[in-house]
């Protein structure tokens, strides 16, 4: 009897205020405990400013101001997520994420995750490329490479 090749992947679920992430595990990084960003001026408020890591400055975004979701500010018991970016044009490799607590590894595969579309002409979050429901988990799936750009057109107007 032939296995058949597992097309499961490894992600993790990463808790912001007013919802959860789900992102494939080889996108972060690292995660690091929160501490007060350097402010950037003339930026929006989701972009809470630049913390030093490994050499970089990074942008510290919190994503449910981003997307609308939430209110959210780091504090006690926050957690900052680096991921690495998809850009090939982006200036740093890197950028950050506000998360409230550690991210949780999952198993991702066909089996265990459904779109959910709720209702058809439901418009998405910025910065979500759908809802999705990871075994009973509602989760968003960020649109990382439009959330780069987002970044990026923050900085340049900032500049």
């Amino acid at each position: 009897m032939t296995q058949t090749p597992s097309h499961d992947i490894r992600g993790v679920l990463i808790q912001v205020t007013g919802g959860r992430l789900l992102l494939p595990n080889a996108t972060i990084a690292e995660v690091m405990s929160f501490a007060d960003p350097e402010p950037v001026a003339n930026t929006p408020d989701w972009l809470l400013g630049r913390i030093r890591w490994r050499g970089w400055q990074l942008p510290l975004i919190a994503f449910s101001r981003l997307s609308g979701i939430a209110d959210e500010k780091g504090g006690l018991g926050s957690k900052v997520v680096v991921l690495k970016s998809l850009s090939a044009d982006a200036k740093t490799p890197y950028f950050a994420l506000l998360t409230q607590g550690f991210p949780r590894l999952v198993t991702v595969s066909q089996d265990t995750v459904v779109a959910d579309g709720g209702d058809d002409d439901e418009t998405l979050p910025a910065g979500v490329q759908a809802r999705v429901l990871l075994n009973e988990d509602n989760a968003l799936l960020p649109d990382l490479e439009r959330v780069e750009a987002m970044i990026g057109e923050a900085l340049r107007q900032a500049a």
